[in-house]
């Protein structure tokens, strides 16, 4: 049988497509990878990998083994993790894989109560596009995602936490800044800004374009909450940005105009997402109720769910 150690070095070597930096993500010298996988090659009778000067591909056996050993050794991890758990309450290890829309302006408010309340969580945290996420977590490589919702792929289990708001912001010399409440048809033919490809927020704020008839300038995307702000800040057009990030970050500036828009309420909802098959859901389940917490105490207008 297969070794858990040559099932890492097969995944290297997919991910690397190369011998030496597949042998220096796992630690080994480059022929002891390649021995190894040799060996593994003669125990299953197939051939696993094509071995040519120029490149390094999986054979179509080889893909199929690789897609099976990912799944074994993401619940091997998850044995090692539930081992490790002090039996009740939050422990060990988790992998959190987190939107940046959401991570730097909620963690900082939950982490000390978190920490106070569960010493031995390590909690290891990865940002990654909304679009990315849900496939890392299949694979393996979060053990729970913070996401907004919703999230349809049949091997995950989706929690609902709560509603963000998603507030209008423009520059404070708009022609429209000087106004309490807008109307969505004053927004008709204005220049939206938004984050860029990968963002689930992007395809949100599409749609309120497509919706009320302004102009999205995908020529103008912003690759981070901050250099939108910026351009925003600069009158390069009007956006609508996340709650979490208003409240934490807009209070102080002068350039920048938060205004109520007139309808029903725009909003993005945030949940926690895991594999069905992990076995710490009464520990995710429990780190969604610190969240609502947390929301609960810092953003009041906001939605628990």
């Amino acid at each position: 049988m297969p070794s858990l150690r040559q099932l890492e070095y097969l995944l290297a070597l997919e991910e690397c497509r190369h011998f030496r930096h597949a042998a220096e993500k796992c630690g080994v010298s480059q022929p002891t990878l390649s021995a190894q996988l040799r060996v593994l090659e003669e125990r299953l009778g197939a051939q696993l990998v094509e071995r040519s000067r120029i490149r390094v591909i999986l054979t179509p056996v080889g893909a199929d083994i690789s897609a099976i050993a990912r799944r074994v050794l993401r619940d091997v991890e998850e044995i090692r993790d539930l081992a490790a758990s002090p039996g009740s309450g939050l422990g060990g290890m988790v992998r959190m894989g987190m939107a940046p829309t959401i991570g730097p302006y909620l963690l900082p408010k939950m982490i000390p109560d978190l920490h106070a309340a569960y010493p031995e969580l390590k909690l290891y945290v990865r940002e990654d596009f909304p679009a990315a996420l849900p496939l890392a977590l299949e694979q393996g490589r979060h053990d729970v995602c913070v996401v907004p919702l919703p999230v349809n792929r049949k091997e995950l289990v989706t929690e609902p936490v709560f509603r963000e708001p998603l507030y209008l912001v423009m520059a404070a010399d708009h022609p429209l800044a000087t106004r309490r409440r807008i109307d969505r048809r004053d927004l008709r033919g204005q220049s939206i800004l938004t984050l860029e490809s990968g963002h689930q927020l992007r395809e949100q704020v599409e749609g309120l374009c497509t919706e009320v008839g302004a102009q999205m300038l995908s020529d103008y995307e912003g690759t981070s909450l901050h250099t939108l702000r910026e351009m925003i800040g600069m009158g390069m057009g009007l956006s609508f940005l996340p709650g979490l990030y208003v409240k934490s970050s807009l209070g102080q500036d002068l350039a920048i105009n938060v205004i109520a828009l007139s309808g029903a309420p725009i909003y993005r909802t945030i949940g926690l997402v895991w594999r069905k098959s992990s076995a710490r859901v009464v520990e995710f389940r429990m780190l969604a109720d610190h969240f609502r917490n947390t929301v609960r105490r810092e953003f009041p207008a906001f939605t628990i769910i």
